[in-house]
């Protein structure tokens, strides 16, 4: 598949002492059902200078702090503030240009880091983006040039790539391009499920998921008490017969339908992949459960026990540091939700963006809170998709979910929620790289025992001619809920473990700033 001309507004590229240096904007928070502020990072391109835009949709105050930090992870420059928010956007320059050369002397080559910090509303996201710096001619595609020819492990498996998170007019989506500026009105957009699976089929993709706002099968964003418990029950079922349909009359395809489970106030959305009942906790004026059966709303431990029992499996969507509660503690693990939840969406792409070229400029890392879900012990591996709520399913930006499947494996829905549960998934910006992280033998999404020396192996490749400028191998102790930091810098790493759990991943920085991320590994380490 062919990716679309770099564009400025998104991966920008700052002369500082000589090095050349790729970032990437990130934003924090999303509108309409998905929350009420949003804080955006823009790096502008051959100016040592950014712009951060906020929006909100009361009145609110905004404190915010953006951080360039070193390869060591030493802080650069920090900037905060504190501002009003209303109705109108507002836009605030910070600069790096005084002391420049200050920040210019301590610019060597490597991987920093910006990250964002916005508070409002009782709410603080945290995001961060990989920042390459090299020296000319020092690129980490020379050393891979000069590596060893070796047997890379993506020979041993076809390679899907796709869009995991999105909706249609059977809740908030579906909304004709040129018309659509947010969520629409539950079941008042044009375009369904078929539109979708057949929109993103001619723009490239393999799969797409229709995921459905559970609570919005009444036709309402709140509780409808005129809604009749067997039309949300028919429009559910009609949506899995759509999916089926559509991947039967084309091999080439897998449609999938699914809800997307929760609410974002004092809960979080989780994605139920493979669920043919529509879960719900909203009743009607005559009491009636407007659903096929009860969840009671934010009660994560009662959902991933029924998720259990009827093996059902899930990913969590743009995952916050105050959601997914259990017991009142945020990101909580519990054993059933390690069972079920195996994705956790790393970055996704503006929900409400109109492109159909893949020239969206506003993306959003979740990284922190992912990370804080695999220390807990959670064993997830990385998507990214887009959360389309417009027509545009799968192509207002080149990110996409990457599926590893056996070579002679049929693409059906059974052998993708197989490779789902194995783990074997990446999460990229580019739609036509990939990146697998192997171990001693086993790939990423597994778990082993491991005597002696353990080696740590990256395989990359773009087919559309681009190299990468940084790759981090990032380990925590799964279950200490202690943070991830970086061990290695090379597509292989020869590592001694200390005896005990330890999980491992890779994130890629290309030379256009696109990101990648590798599936875990989980080593139990022998004495």
């Amino acid at each position: 598949m062919s990716t679309t001309a770099l564009k400025c507004r998104r991966h920008a590229l700052l002369a500082m002492a000589g090095f050349a240096w790729i970032a990437a904007a990130a934003t924090a928070g999303e509108t309409g059902e998905h929350g009420d502020f949003l804080a955006e990072l823009e790096v502008h391109c051959g100016q040592p200078n950014a712009t951060l835009h906020f929006s909100a949709q009361t009145a609110q105050q905004v404190r915010w702090q953006p951080d360039l930090l070193s390869p060591q992870g030493h802080t650069l420059r920090r900037w905060r503030g504190n501002t009003r928010l209303g109705n109108t956007p507002v836009d605030l320059p910070v600069s790096w240009d005084a002391p420049a050369p200050a920040l210019a002397a301590q610019a060597l080559p490597g991987t920093y880091q910006l990250r964002l910090q916005a508070s409002a509303n009782g709410r603080t996201m945290r995001q961060s983006w990989d920042v390459a710096a090299a020296a000319p001619q020092q690129t980490l595609a020379a050393a891979l040039t000069a590596a060893p020819a070796r047997i890379p492990a993506a020979t041993s498996y076809v390679i899907r790539y796709g869009n995991l998170h999105s909706q249609t007019n059977h809740s908030d989506g579906g909304g004709a391009l040129g018309h659509c500026t947010g969520a629409q009105d539950p079941q008042s957009a044009a375009l369904g499920p078929a539109d979708a699976y057949e929109y993103a089929r001619q723009h490239g993709l393999d799969f797409l998921m229709a995921s459905e706002h559970n609570h919005m099968y009444d036709g309402s964003d709140g509780t409808n008490p005129g809604a009749d418990p067997a039309a949300a029950h028919a429009l559910y079922q009609s949506g899995l017969r759509a999916a089926a349909g559509y991947s039967a009359a084309h091999p080439d395809f897998l449609a999938l339908y699914g809800q997307e489970w929760g609410v974002i106030s004092h809960g979080g959305h989780l994605n139920i992949f493979n669920s043919p009942e529509l879960l719900g906790w909203e009743r009607n004026a005559s009491g009636q459960l407007l659903a096929d059966t009860f969840s009671a709303r934010s009660d994560y431990a009662s959902l991933y026990r029924l998720m259990r029992a009827r093996g059902w499996i899930g990913q969590f969507n743009h995952p916050a540091e105050d959601q997914f509660a259990v017991g009142n503690q945020p990101l909580a693990y519990t054993p059933d939700g390690d069972e079920v939840m195996v994705l956790c969406e790393v970055m996704n792409s503006n929900a409400f963006s109109q492109s159909a070229n893949e020239s969206e400029a506003r993306h959003s890392n979740f990284e922190a809170a992912c990370n804080k879900l695999l220390a807990a012990g959670y064993h997830l591996a990385f998507s990214s998709d887009q959360d389309n709520h417009c027509a545009n399913w799968g192509a207002s930006y080149s990110n996409r979910t990457g599926i590893l499947l056996p070579p002679d494996a049929p693409f059906t829905q059974a052998s993708l929620l197989d490779a789902l549960r194995a783990r074997h998934v990446f999460a990229t910006m580019d739609k036509s790289a990939y990146v697998i992280l192997s171990a001693n033998g086993h790939v990423m999404g597994e778990r082993f025992h491991n005597h002696g020396p353990l080696t740590l192996q990256v395989d990359y490749a773009s087919n559309s001619g681009h190299h990468l400028d940084a790759i981090t191998i990032l380990h925590a102790i799964p279950g200490a809920g202690g943070e991830f930091s970086a061990i290695a810098h090379t597509t292989t790493s020869e590592l001694q473990p200390s005896a005990g759990e330890h999980v491992y991943y890779a994130r890629l920085v290309q030379d256009d700033g696109k990101l990648l991320w590798s599936a875990p590994l989980w080593v139990t380490q022998e004495p």
